[in-house]
C-alpha cells in the first residue's frame, strides 16, 4: 500500500512538473500566433462587454481566463492573459493524464496502466501543447472524458447521470471549438449499442436526448456570442473552413501543398510528438492487438479505438494537417506501445524499454530550462554584428527576432506576396548579413534562392547557427512546421564574403 501511494505521488509530481515548468517560455516574448490572438480577445473583455470579437474559438476558454484573473485580482493585460491561458492549458493537460489512467484501467492491469500513464506524461507532443495558451489541452481532455464516460455508460446503461456529465463535458467542448462536435462520437456510439440491446428503447432515446440537450444548452450558455453575434461567428467559421479544406490558400498553409492524407501525419507528426521509441513500439503493439482481436476486454477497446479512428480519418484528410489537429489521438501511440510491453515477460527488460520510451519527453524538457533560442540569437547578433549593418531577413515568421534597441537596417523580405528575382536581387545586393529565422520559408518557398544561399553561390557563408536541443533521434526541421516554428526554431546567420551586382544576383537566382 505504501509503495503504491509513493508511486502515485511521483506520477502526480511528474505530471505537474512536465506541464507547469517553463510556462513563461519565450521569456515574455509571445511567439505563438494563436495564443496571441486569444490573449488579445481576452484582454479586451470587460464585465460590461463580454463580446470577444474573435470567433476562431469559442468563448469558454476566454471567459475562464477572464474570470480567473478577476478572482485573483490581477489586471486583465495582454501578458497576464497569455500566462492565464497557459496555466489552464497545463491544468487540463494534467487532468487529461488522470483520464488516461482511468481509461487504461479498463484494458490493462494496474502495472501496465502506470506504464501507459508514464509514456503519456513524457509524450513530447502533449508536453508542448500544455505550454501553449491555446485550446488543444482542453479539447484532448474533453475527448478523453468522453471515452471514459462512454465506458461508464456501457457498463451502467440504466444510469442517467453519466449522460448528464457527458452533456456538460461536450457543452464545454462545443463552447471551446465548434469542431469538437466530433467528440460526441464515443457517447453516440455507446448510446446506439445500448439502444439496440435495451428492452426499453424509448428510455434509451430519452437518455440520448438528455445528453444532446445538455451539450447544446451548456455550449450556448458558455459561448453565447456564437448566437448573439451570429454574423461574425458564421463569417469566421466560413473562413476557417475554407482554409482547413484548402479552398483558400494562405501563406501559412503552403507546406501542405501536394501532401498525402494520413501518410503525412505518420511521417511528419507522430514520430516527433510520440517520441521515436514509442512510435516504433506502437506498431508491433498494434499487430499483436490485431492478432489477439477477440480478447476479454474488446468492448472497451472498441469504445476507445472506433471514435479515435473516426477522428483521425476526418481530420487526417483535410488539406491543412497541423500538429494540433492530430493532438486528441496522441495517446493512441502510448496505448499500443503499452500493449506491446504487456507481452514482454521479463520485467527488467520491459522497464528498461519503458525508460527508453520516456527519454524523448525528458530531453524535450530542455526547452524550458534555457532562455528562448531567439533571445540567445539576438544577444549574439548584438554582440557580434556591428550596429547599422544591413541585414536581409524574411517576413512571416510570427514575430521578428527581439533585437532590442540595436540600430540595424533590417529588410524583412516578403517571400509570400512580393517575391520577384528583381526585388530579391536588389535586397541581396545591399545586404551585409542574412538572417534565416526558421525553416518556415525555405522548406516551402523559393528553393533556388535557399539552395544558392546554403551552398555559398550567393557569396554568403554561414557564421552561426542556433539549434535548440529538444528533439532526440530526429531532425525537428523535417517535422510539420508548427512543431518548431512557434517555440524553438533553428536560426541561421550568414555574412557576405563576396559582392555581386544586381544583374549577377538575378542570373544566379534564375539558374
Amino acid at each position: 500500500m505504501f509503495f503504491r501511494r509513493f508511486l502515485y505521488f511521483w506520477i502526480i509530481f511528474l505530471a505537474i512538473t512536465t506541464r507547469f515548468i517553463g510556462l513563461n517560455w519565450g521569456n515574455s516574448n509571445y511567439f505563438h500566433p494563436d495564443e496571441s490572438n486569444m490573449a488579445i480577445a481576452l484582454s479586451q473583455l470587460k464585465p460590461t462587454n463580454l463580446n470577444p470579437h474573435f470567433f476562431a474559438y469559442g468563448q469558454f476558454p476566454l471567459y475562464l481566463g477572464f474570470y480567473t484573473l478577476t478572482a485573483a485580482n490581477l489586471p486583465n493585460t495582454f501578458s497576464n492573459s497569455i500566462i492565464i491561458l497557459r496555466f489552464w492549458s497545463a491544468v487540463f493537460s494534467v487532468s487529461a493524464i488522470l483520464f488516461v489512467y482511468l481509461i487504461s484501467k479498463n484494458i490493462f492491469s494496474g502495472s501496465f496502466s502506470i506504464i501507459m500513464v508514464l509514456m503519456t506524461i513524457f509524450n513530447p507532443g502533449l508536453i508542448q501543447v500544455a505550454h501553449f495558451g491555446t485550446t488543444e489541452s482542453l479539447l484532448i481532455f474533453i475527448f478523453l472524458v468522453n471515452i471514459y464516460l462512454a465506458i461508464k455508460i456501457f457498463d451502467q446503461p440504466k444510469n442517467y447521470h453519466h449522460y448528464i456529465y457527458a452533456g456538460l463535458a461536450n457543452g464545454i467542448g462545443l463552447a471551446t471549438k465548434i469542431s469538437s462536435l466530433i467528440f460526441l462520437g464515443p457517447i453516440l456510439l455507446v448510446s446506439f449499442i445500448n439502444f439496440i440491446r435495451s428492452p426499453n428503447r424509448l428510455l434509451s432515446i430519452s437518455k440520448i436526448l438528455i445528453f444532446l440537450y445538455f451539450t447544446f444548452a451548456v455550449g450556448l450558455v458558455l459561448s453565447p456570442y456564437n448566437l448573439l453575434a451570429k454574423k461574425d461567428f458564421i463569417s469566421s467559421i466560413k473562413y476557417e473552413t475554407t482554409v482547413a479544406t484548402g479552398q483558400l490558400k494562405v501563406f501559412y498553409t503552403t507546406q501542405f501543398k501536394n501532401t498525402n492524407p494520413y501518410i503525412f501525419q505518420f511521417i511528419n507528426i507522430f514520430p516527433y510528438t510520440s517520441g521515436l521509441p514509442v512510435f516504433i513500439f506502437a506498431f508491433p503493439g498494434l499487430l499483436l492487438f490485431l492478432k489477439d482481436l477477440i480478447i476479454k476486454r474488446f468492448k472497451y477497446w472498441s469504445i476507445i479505438l472506433i471514435p479515435s479512428l473516426v477522428y483521425f480519418l476526418y481530420f487526417g484528410q483535410l488539406y491543412v494537417k497541423w500538429t494540433r489537429f492530430a493532438s486528441p489521438v496522441f495517446f493512441i501511440f502510448p496505448l499500443f506501445a503499452t500493449y506491446f510491453f504487456s507481452k514482454i515477460t521479463k520485467p527488467f527488460f520491459r522497464y528498461l524499454l519503458v525508460l527508453f520510451c520516456c527519454l524523448p519527453g525528458i530531453y524535450f524538457m530542455n526547452l524550458y530550462f534555457h532562455p528562448d533560442i531567439r533571445l540567445t540569437a539576438s544577444g549574439w547578433i548584438n554582440n557580434n554584428i556591428p550596429p547599422n549593418s544591413k541585414i536581409f531577413s524574411e517576413s512571416g515568421n510570427v514575430i521578428n527576432l527581439p533585437l532590442g534597441s540595436s540600430p540595424y537596417q533590417i529588410n524583412n523580405y516578403d517571400f509570400y506576396g512580393n517575391y520577384s528575382p528583381v526585388t530579391l536581387a536588389a535586397g541581396l545586393n545591399e545586404a551585409e548579413f542574412i538572417l534565416v529565422p526558421s525553416r518556415r520559408v525555405f522548406k516551402n518557398y523559393h528553393f533556388s534562392y535557399y539552395q544558392h544561399l546554403f551552398d555559398g553561390s550567393l557569396g554568403f557563408i554561414e557564421i552561426k547557427r542556433f539549434e535548440p536541443k529538444t528533439d532526440i533521434f530526429l531532425n525537428p526541421e523535417n517535422a510539420e512546421e508548427t512543431w518548431t516554428v512557434f517555440d524553438r526554431p533553428t536560426i541561421r546567420i550568414y555574412r557576405k564574403v563576396k559582392q555581386f551586382d544586381k544583374d549577377q544576383y538575378e542570373s544566379i537566382l534564375k539558374s
